[in-house]
């Protein structure tokens, strides 16, 4: 179906939006009790296979690991003679922009203070579970949640621009089903694709809008309630749909790297105002921490004592970064042509992971260093209290700590704002594209639809259940979602395979056609020779 406004497939189109109506009307239909379902339904998935999602995102950072450096690595996206769209700042930036943002901003000083004033075990407040704290902020923020993305970046990048297929979900499983992948078997993928990408926005662009307003209710006393949220939702989604309409080269590319640059400052303003020393020390023992322990901390499923930690926070995570996936890959892979396979795994894992891990010390760190000082000062934890009272307020609360808050805290809450405008318009570029049957540009229309859409069903959660809501729905779209992201490492190793078989040999035809040509030059050259005797 085509028209001015429009360009749809119809078979994964209609199926999403009934999907998504069919949940908005519940949820506002069931009005308060729709809380109790999501909370019922999140213990259930996350008791009952919480330890599936741990073993596969541990087997992703392997399979990642195993293609940068096998034989596979030199293998360009694109072509040998595809150059990349965008120089590597702009594609780090987007990359940042798009993995992590509104996330980090919410939880980075909230996370590590939360584990270390309410640990999963151990002494709360004490030395140990300070260290645990980023140890385990820095497991669901590492190289992990990075894996998942490169797997599903790579596998669409590596089907469309090698192979010319569409660029979509469905796309990624033709060495396995053929041409079945245009039949309702590639429809269902792409539907699930869909919600996924669907419910893994609304769970971020609800805990930023949620972060707005407890830093407006901060500074300047607005009500932090629902329907303060809901309306920061419609003005912001507001300015999201303006952005999306510019495209990619525009508006997104625009807004994510000044993202990165207003987020530099802040990173900045805390290491100069900061504890300095402190932050610089204990990145590299963080870093040594983490690496020393990752197999034991990312293997960790609380079979000897659960308590439902991890159920509210790593599987969530993996869940999380799952929903996110066919999002912030399809993203990635559209800015992402040009590079070597190699390039792209290290670049994707290694560089947005430093990053990560220097924010979260910087704010997530000192917050913890503050609250230690206060404590060894006066013996009260007002800090870390204040911030496991309401997380969505940990930034402002943090900033209070420094000269100049005021001003920390608006950069704060324009900074969450516009990752918040970056996430919902890259998003709908996506999800456009799913629904549109893999074209790049769909119509105006179809654009402000889908960002329209994903920030009313983030309100539908707001009003339904809040963080709990928020979090189950991604949880609820990464489970089926986890099961297709295994079968696409297979199928895209498959496909690798033939790749690499197909450049093997066009090399050696290349080699034997030189051979020939020198030889029939030689022998060209001789019979020249006794032509002239």
């Amino acid at each position: 179906m085509k028209n001015k406004y429009f360009d749809i497939h119809a078979p994964v189109f209609w199926p999403s939006v009934v999907l998504i109506i069919l949940f908005i009307t519940v949820t506002l239909w069931v009005g308060e009790p729709m809380a109790l379902v999501f909370a019922s339904s999140k213990a259930f998935i996350t008791e009952k296979t919480g330890w599936l999602f741990i073993i596969a995102v541990n087997a992703f950072i392997v399979f990642c690991f195993y293609l940068g450096f096998s034989k596979f690595g030199d293998i360009r996206l694109g072509g040998k003679e595809a150059q990349p769209e965008f120089s590597t700042g702009a594609w780090f930036a987007m990359l940042f922009s798009a993995g992590m943002g509104i996330g980090l901003l919410f939880w980075g000083v909230a996370e590590p203070v939360y584990h270390y004033a309410i640990p999963p075990y151990g002494e709360a407040y004490s030395l140990e579970a300070a260290k645990r704290a980023i140890n385990l902020t820095f497991l669901h923020w590492g190289f992990h949640a990075w894996a998942i993305y490169a797997v599903v970046g790579l596998a669409l990048a590596f089907f469309a621009y090698n192979r010319k297929l569409p660029l979509t979900i469905r796309s990624v499983f033709y060495p396995l089903l053929g041409d079945r992948i245009n039949g309702w078997m590639g429809d269902v993928i792409d539907v699930l694709a869909v919600l996924a990408t669907l419910f893994g926005l609304a769970t971020s662009l609800g805990l930023g809008v949620q972060q707005v307003s407890g830093g407006l209710f901060y500074l300047f006393g607005i009500s932090n309630s629902v329907t303060v949220q809901v309306i920061l939702i419609a003005g912001i989604t507001l300015i999201a749909t303006v952005s999306v309409i510019s495209g990619i080269d525009k508006g997104v590319k625009f807004l994510s790297q000044w993202n990165v640059r207003i987020a530099a400052i802040l990173l900045l303003f805390v290491l100069i105002v900061g504890p300095t020393l402190f932050i610089f020390r204990s990145f590299v023992q963080n870093m040594g921490n983490y690496l020393g322990s990752i197999l034991e901390v990312s293997t960790w499923t609380e079979a000897y004592r659960d308590n439902g930690w991890q159920g509210d926070w790593t599987v969530f995570y993996w869940a999380w970064w799952i929903s996110w996936s066919p999002f912030v890959g399809m993203f990635i892979a559209r800015i992402s042509r040009g590079r070597t396979i190699k390039e792209f795994i290290f670049g994707v894992l290694l560089i947005p992971t430093l990053l990560t891990f220097l924010w979260l010390t910087a704010l997530g760190g000192s917050a913890i260093y503050l609250d230690m000082q206060e404590a060894a000062l006066s013996g009260s934890h007002d800090l870390a209290e204040a911030i496991t009272g309401d997380v969505s307020i940990a930034l402002f609360v943090f900033l209070e700590n420094f000269p100049f808050s005021g001003i920390g805290s608006v950069i704060g809450i324009l900074l969450v704002t516009s990752f918040f405008v970056t996430s919902s318009d890259s998003g709908s570029l996506v999800i456009d594209s799913i629904t549109a049957g893999g074209k790049l540009d769909a119509p105006v229309g179809q654009r402000v639809f889908w960002a329209t859409t994903e920030g009313a069903v983030a309100a539908v959660l707001l009003i339904g259940g809040g963080l709990t809501a928020l979090q189950t729905a991604a949880i609820i779209t990464g489970l089926p979602f986890l099961v297709i992201l295994v079968i696409m490492c297979y199928s895209l190793h498959k496909g690798l395979r033939k790749e690499y078989a197909r450049l093997s040999q066009f090399d050696k035809d290349l080699d034997r056609k030189s051979y020939e040509k020198r030889l029939s030059d030689v022998i060209m050259k001789k019979l020249d020779k006794q032509k002239k005797s």
